[in-house]
């Protein structure tokens, strides 16, 4: 019998379905395969290593048949995770998605120099939001207010946790994304040295009911 879709916590056998979804949207919320000659690179750098690392913070949508369809995941301590990525996380995945030789040539080298280098997460000018976020839904469950589901229950998590505030990093060209964003109470953070393609947002975690 299949039930309503409903948020639950992140269970390891959701692990392919995590790296399908994250595959799925990773070019400005579309679909990577087109663009990238190994996309599993996007779910090394932001899905795979959260649901490792933190996965008191990964949350997905079933689809009512126990399938993930969605997730939010999040490291609630920035610079601590950071540390974490490089230790524990990047000695599983450097083999398969090596760093580039010299300055990034091509669309996975440039995700690939974000994976081994997980110290740019962190930003002096972000201490004030020590958490930060990665929010993802297939094509066919955005719109609906399942993200607004998902990001509800990671803010409670958080805000349990004595986190105080959360951020995240978004390309400018995603503009859906930007929107659901600011119907979400994320506001632009000011000063926070960035490449002009990519803009960082930030919320407190107080109050996710009124979400």
């Amino acid at each position: 019998m299949t039930e309503s879709p409903a948020v639950r916590p992140y269970r390891p056998g959701d692990r392919e379905a995590l790296d399908d979804i994250c595959v799925r949207t990773a070019h400005n919320g579309q679909d990577s395969r087109p663009h990238y000659d190994d996309p599993s690179v996007f779910t090394a750098a932001f899905a795979a290593p959260y649901a490792q690392l933190e996965p008191e913070l990964a949350f997905v949508l079933d689809d009512g048949r126990g399938n993930a369809v969605g997730y939010v995941l999040a490291a609630a301590d920035t610079a601590r995770f950071a540390e974490r990525f490089r230790t524990e996380w990047l000695p599983l995945v450097a083999e398969r998605h090596p760093a580039p030789a010299g300055p990034p040539a091509t669309p996975d080298e440039t995700i690939a120099w974000l994976l081994h280098h997980p110290e740019r997460m962190v930003v002096p000018e972000l201490a004030a939001w020590p958490a930060h976020l990665h929010i993802d839904l297939l094509p066919e469950w955005q719109g609906r207010g399942y993200g607004r589901r998902l990001m509800r229950t990671l803010l409670a998590a958080l805000a349990g946790r004595g986190v105080p505030a959360v951020h995240l990093v978004m390309t400018v060209a995603n503009k859906p994304a930007r929107a659901f964003y600011d119907r979400m109470g994320f506001e632009e953070i000011e000063g926070v040295p960035m490449d002009d393609s990519v803009v960082c947002l930030g919320r407190t975690t107080g109050d996710p009911d009124r979400l």
